[in-house]
């Protein structure tokens, strides 16, 4: 069994905050493939189902951010989970906003959720790092990532959302590359091929000049019409 976990904290005063992107991903993975309903255990909510053939267990810890790491040990101690087989999505303050990350194992960068899963469980499990930019100063991290998305990042969030969910089966199948190459050309599809600019239309050619005192070159297809119409009226005059 593989375990996805979107951290976040708990209610509806956090739910669109920065700092619930994670969240946010999982419960979009589950209305998109039609996983759920969602039911209270582990001191979260879970929702089970199968990806491509893959049963899966989506997790989302009802406990607040810091202790994220009580909620998923649970989870992971009673199925018996290898920490391989667990991916946890969560915001990332040092990607830009839309960017996605994804690797096994590392350090936890200051978030707090994966700290606390960290003093749990270790550190091996697999992250999928949703960036949501920085506000610029450490003094502003707390307000920002506690504040909701603003409405002009609908314009990625939303979008980056579906992409997560959509590729979420090639990471657990272990093609992290796979998934972020998809997510990136979703996002930034490639640009049109401008077309080519037409060719001039060409100038009709323009007769060489002639040389001083020469005659111009007769049309010899008309003259030679000329000639016979000329030469047939003389005829009936003399007949």
């Amino acid at each position: 069994m593989k375990l996805v976990v979107g951290l976040g904290n708990p209610g509806p005063r956090y739910s669109a905050n920065r700092h619930n992107i994670g969240a946010m991903a999982v419960d979009r993975v589950a209305r998109r493939l039609g996983l759920g309903p969602f039911r209270s255990k582990f001191q979260g909510r879970i929702a089970e189902g199968s990806l491509e053939g893959q049963r899966a267990l989506l997790l989302l810890p009802e406990t607040y951010m810091n202790l994220s790491g009580q909620s998923v040990a649970e989870a992971v101690r009673f199925h018996k989970i290898a920490l391989a087989d667990v991916v946890v999505l969560h915001d990332d303050l040092d990607l830009a906003p839309g960017k996605v990350k994804i690797k096994q194992g590392g350090g936890h960068g200051g978030h707090n959720g994966l700290r606390n899963i960290d003093a749990h469980l270790g550190p091996e499990y697999w992250r999928i790092r949703l960036g949501v930019g920085h506000p610029g100063h450490k003094d502003k991290v707390s307000d920002y990532v506690l504040s909701d998305f603003a409405k002009a990042e609908q314009v990625w969030l939303d979008p980056l959302l579906d992409a997560v969910a959509d590729t979420l089966a090639l990471v657990l199948q272990g093609r992290a590359s796979d998934a972020m190459s998809k997510i990136a050309a979703t996002l930034t599809p490639p640009r049109p091929h401008p077309p080519k600019p037409a060719e001039p239309a060409q100038a009709p050619r323009r007769a060489a000049p002639l040389a001083p005192g020469a005659s111009s070159p007769p049309d010899t297809g008309l003259a030679a019409a000329l000639a016979r119409a000329l030469d047939s009226k003389n005829q009936k005059g003399t007949g």
